[in-house]
């Protein structure tokens, strides 16, 4: 038996010598694994040490490499400490495919790589000093969608210019003369456009934003989210671009949150220590950040960001403020030429203005804190008037939204301006700012989109204040009415 296998296979040696020579070859490759022949297994793939392996068996291996139960019985995971062990991770078999079956002189296109397509699909913004638009011109741009908090859209147009004029700026134009950055922290009662201030902001200059919410944030090691994480949401916003993530804004919401809690008997874990913990962050220096997570742990791989130069705005209702400020400014006698009775600011809508650090402490903000947010501005609650703009003249008015909705439809609709302030004193009475708004608008619009598109007559819907104060219906108006009217014309006669 040994001498017949032996012969048959030295006969296969010797005929694959003769097709080899035929070709103008020495010897023919053999694979490794297969032990045939490459006439009869196609072109072979060279590896290093002399080594030749079909596609078929190369494609076998991967695929056996990829069980994880042989991949635990030959230990894998340690292969990468081996020395010279051949590097399978860095094989394309489709590209060697691809390669061994392109026939010889057409050259294939150059594909582009993944980093080269990613760049052209997102390209990258240069925000250079020259192209900064002057603070006029961002509290401008922002008029075009936040109505009325004057004096808040000032405010965060010169520290914006001034903080993006400090990034952007050679430090070596500034005869030694380092500009410290001014976080900012907004006071104001909800509703009155903080999140969508800062959103606005973000979306002119074109750059990356971070929305946090500090319910969220607690002490390294407890059950949350840790500091860090308000980084880690910037960089995602960033496309993981670090250099873009350090000139980013930073939001964080809900700042009152974190207020010292008046119960001394258990540990504070989300009120003062994630004060502590934020001091670093707006300070500026270099924090380790877990990428794409919101905590650290061995699975997540980090990097550095460097916080020197970005921009913090801080944001809270800060509810119950308002009393501490009227005792602070009420302390003094109520006896005299000089004396203010204690109700006297209770009827002021810019109390929260009134605000200063002393009254931030009383609240529960550590004075560090406090120290590293020096911009501090507040924002007045929205009356009717405010409310009423808001409706109707930025450029995603909620009612616009609307309008154009049933203009898909083919409807024209329209409110009276009875209709709109019983729409502002409705979300008035609910106390919770604009957001009230189109609470109400859902409400009576609900029968109106769901009957429109019932008849295709109906033309135009005016709203009026009876509709809106349950009195009365919308105005409906078909479309042969509206048409006759307009050919009969206002001077026709009867």
């Amino acid at each position: 038996m040994d001498d017949k296998n032996h012969t048959d296979e030295e006969l296969r040696e010797d005929s694959g010598r003769d097709r080899g020579k035929e070709n103008g070859d020495e010897f023919e490759k053999v694979c490794f694994m297969c032990r045939r022949t490459e006439s009869q297994a196609g072109k072979m793939i060279s590896l290093p040490g002399g080594i030749s392996v079909c596609a078929d068996c190369m494609q076998k291996s991967f695929d056996a490499m990829d069980n994880p139960e042989i991949r635990n019985m030959l230990n894998l995971q340690n292969l990468s400490n081996l020395q010279n062990f051949p590097d399978m991770g860095m094989i394309n078999l489709d590209l060697i495919r691809e390669r061994l079956q392109t026939p010889k002189g057409v050259k294939k296109p150059k594909e582009e790589s993944r980093e080269n397509k990613e760049k052209k699909k997102t390209p990258k913004a240069v925000f250079d000093i020259r192209s900064l638009p002057a603070p006029h011109r961002i509290k401008a741009a922002l008029d075009d969608y936040v109505i009325g908090q004057e004096y808040a859209k000032k405010v965060i147009s010169v520290a914006v210019y001034n903080h993006y004029k400090r990034v952007k700026t050679d430090t070596n134009s500034l005869d030694e003369i380092e500009i410290e950055k001014s976080n900012m922290l907004m006071i104001g009662p909800t509703g009155s456009g903080k999140t969508y201030l800062v959103k606005t902001l973000s979306r002119l200059l074109d750059v990356p934003l971070a929305l946090a919410d500090a319910t969220a944030l607690t002490e390294a090691g407890y059950i949350g989210d840790d500091v860090e994480s308000v980084l880690s949401k910037l960089l995602s916003a960033a496309g993981n671009d670090v250099e873009k993530a350090q000139t980013g804004i930073v939001f964080i919401d809900e700042i009152d949150k974190l207020a010292k809690k008046q119960n001394t008997n258990q540990r504070d874990v989300s009120g003062e220590s994630v004060q502590q913990g934020l001091l670093k962050l707006l300070e500026g220096s270099e924090v380790e950040v877990p990428v794409g997570a919101t905590s650290k742990n061995a699975m997540v791989p980090m990097t550095t960001v460097n916080t020197k130069n970005i921009l913090f705005i801080c944001a809270g209702a800060f509810p119950g403020l308002e009393d501490i400020i009227k005792t602070r400014l009420t302390k003094s006698s109520t006896m005299g030429f000089e004396s203010r009775l204690k109700d006297y600011y209770d009827d002021d809508p810019d109390i929260l203005a009134k605000a200063v650090t002393q009254d931030l402490r009383e609240y529960g903000m550590i004075p560090e804190f406090i120290g590293r947010l020096p911009m501090m501005f507040a924002l007045r609650k929205l009356d009717r008037g405010m409310l009423v703009r808001i409706l109707k003249e930025p450029k995603n008015a909620i009612l616009k939204q609307y309008q154009k909705l049933l203009e898909l439809d083919e409807v024209k609709l329209d409110f009276s301006d009875g209709a709109l302030e019983a729409i502002a004193d409705e979300a008035l009475s609910r106390d919770t700012g604009a957001r009230a708004l189109r609470s109400v608008i859902e409400e009576f619009m609900l029968d109106i989109m769901y009957e429109i598109p019932k008849d295709d007559n109906i033309g135009k819907v005016l709203i009026t204040r009876e509709y809106i104060e349950h009195q009365g219906g919308p105005v409906v108006t078909m479309r042969g009415v509206e048409s006759a009217l307009l050919t009969a014309g206002p001077d026709s006669g009867n």
